[in-house]
């Protein structure tokens, strides 16, 4: 089974594979959106993620940070609330919290897209064999990123989740080589190969 035949699973899934999954985004509002998505996945399927994602959006202003930010008492009861809202009290806290983070890497890179395309020198990184199905759940740069938004204050970024945004956000190309997002990315963006065996911290599905 190629990697990429998750996307077929169910029609949202089909589309956000199409549309969105690996291409490099240079906006600070979907990075923002992409990563707490991740936060509200952990411990979940990404499919119910995607099923749920208007109610986020709703919920959260549509990820705009600068209002999240601001977010109260009133705020949290109010998305506790909301029908079909995932009844994490921690989670939305995160957050509430990330966003104030992610305001301060704004202020001190520009930019958070400057801050994290930075680690990729603004260039989607295609790991050798990762197109033929051998990916991990997290990597050395995942570790490395993981560790300095923990120390920037960021909550619920483990180096599997900010993985899952890496690949998301496009900074890792991890379609199989048989889809045809593979080639386009490719094609219409910067790239740079890296052996991943000279990734220190590598974990795959299974390792403990």
């Amino acid at each position: 089974m190629a990697y990429c035949n998750w996307g077929g699973s169910s029609d949202l899934n089909q589309i956000y594979h199409d549309r969105e999954w690996g291409i490099p985004v240079h906006d600070d509002r979907t990075q923002f959106e992409y990563l707490m998505m991740e936060v509200m996945q952990c411990g979940l399927s990404w499919s119910l993620m995607i099923k749920k994602r208007e109610i986020f959006r709703a919920c959260f202003d549509n990820f705009e940070f600068d209002l999240i930010a601001k977010y109260d008492e009133n705020d949290i009861k109010r998305i506790l609330a909301t029908d079909g809202m995932i009844k994490s009290r921690r989670k939305i806290e995160a957050i509430i919290n990330n966003a104030q983070c992610f305001q301060k890497i704004r202020e001190q890179f520009g930019s958070f897209c400057n801050y994290l395309w930075g680690y990729s020198d603004n260039k989607t990184i295609l790991y050798n064999k990762h197109e033929l199905g051998y990916i991990p759940v997290s990597n050395g740069l995942s570790e490395m990123i993981s560790k300095d938004l923990k120390k920037r204050g960021l909550k619920y970024m483990g180096a599997i989740t900010v993985y899952s945004h890496l690949q998301a956000a496009g900074i890792i190309n991890d379609h199989d080589k048989n889809c045809p997002r593979y080639e386009y990315i490719n094609s219409h963006y910067q790239t740079v190969r890296k052996n991943r065996f000279k990734e220190k911290g590598v974990t795959f599905f299974g390792d403990k």
